[in-house]
């Protein structure tokens, strides 16, 4: 490792011990520290999402192998049959699948970042609730489903869960157990809510939006992938923005604060992108459960980290997570939802047991 600082003129150069091996990175006054872990970490996510995104490619009615599957990606004269399946039919499904792991991990980092708590996604304390209501309210009741309409469904949904659960759980300060005890009743009420209105519409609405409910990532082409994909990199951007507060959050807010951190701004911008990432994907493909839980503590086990707000393994993770799921999801004819939430609520009870054994 280089020196961490220019010496003084006469003086040998400073090393600092990170305790990590990594790279520092000095170019124009600017210097960046790489940790050679989180590169490598995300350099296996990425070879993983790669190799089963050609397998997911080849699965369905009309099978194909890899083979076949990367000549159609980058051979434009290659067979139009294969090709026609693969980039026409499969191709957007597969890349909603990575942008919407990416985006519901990122969501639950910034919230478990907020919390300090493992169980602080939007799952939990009830923001995704409050986005499937949201657009549950568009589709019964206006009579809408185009996605601009229920994507401001779920913002304005998950946004009002949000306030709700911000306003209850705030006493001389946010408690981020108390945060998530009340997310859990708000989630659960908000939850209750959604199925009464199901129950009283015309059952064919119903059963439109309770179909839409499960999670699905069929029938996606590239027209609802772009304006899709182009929001979640504005929000990507917008996360990035908030890392470095929030990392100084997690040490405490008289230590932020001492580091110049205006802590209730940062969590309101945290707050507000978290919101808007998890809307983003329920608006797309409806309510997809467990992936913004799951996704950010594989990601901080993974790269060995002190701290979860890891943008891009948890990104990375989120994709692959969602990737897997679908794949599982095609081979056994079901919603990618289906199978995230049989796969998340076994997590889930892990992750509850292994809390509780740590605190014995």
């Amino acid at each position: 490792m280089g020196p961490d600082r220019a010496p003084l003129p006469g003086q040998p150069p400073v090393h600092v011990d990170f305790g990590r091996p990594g790279w520092n990175l000095r170019r124009a006054g600017a210097a960046l520290r790489v940790d050679r872990r989180t590169v490598v970490v995300c350099a296996a996510l990425v070879t993983a999402i790669l190799a089963l995104g050609v397998l997911t490619l080849g699965t369905g009615s009309i099978s194909l192998t890899p083979a076949q599957v990367v000549t159609a990606l980058l051979d434009p004269e290659s067979d139009r049959r294969a090709r026609l399946v693969v980039v026409e039919w499969r191709l957007p499904r597969l890349l909603f699948a990575m942008v919407c792991g990416a985006a519901l991990a990122v969501s639950g980092a910034l919230f478990q970042s907020l919390t300090k708590n493992p169980l602080g996604s939007p799952d939990v304390i009830g923001f995704s609730a409050g986005s499937y209501a949201g657009a549950s309210v568009v589709m019964l009741f206006l009579g809408s489903a185009n996605y601009p309409a229920i994507g401001a469904g779920s913002l304005i949904g998950g946004a009002a869960a949000a306030l709700v659960v911000y306003l209850l759980a705030y006493r001389n300060g946010l408690h981020p157990f108390r945060l998530i005890v009340v997310g859990i009743a708000v989630g659960a009420g908000l939850s209750s809510l959604t199925s009464m209105l199901l129950l009283s519409v015309d059952p064919q609405q119903a059963m439109l939006a309770a179909t839409w409910a499960a999670g699905s990532l069929s029938g996606l082409g590239f027209e609802q992938l772009v304006p899709t994909a182009a929001l979640f990199l504005l929000l990507l951007l917008c996360s990035v923005a908030v890392v470095r507060p929030l990392t100084h959050l997690e040490m405490g807010d008289d230590m932020a604060v001492a580091l110049g951190v205006r802590a209730n701004r940062v969590r309101l911008a945290g707050t507000v992108v978290g919101v808007a990432l998890t809307a983003l994907v329920t608006a797309a493909v409806g309510p997809i459960a467990f992936i913004a839980l799951a996704a950010p503590q594989i990601a901080q086990r993974l790269t060995r980290g002190s701290t979860t707000l890891r943008i891009a393994p948890a990104a990375l993770t989120g994709a692959l997570v969602l990737v897997a799921a679908d794949y599982t999801a095609q081979r056994a004819e079901l919603p990618v939802g289906v199978v995230t939430v049989c796969v998340g609520g076994a997590y889930l009870a892990w992750l509850l047991a292994r809390q509780y054994a740590t605190r014995r």
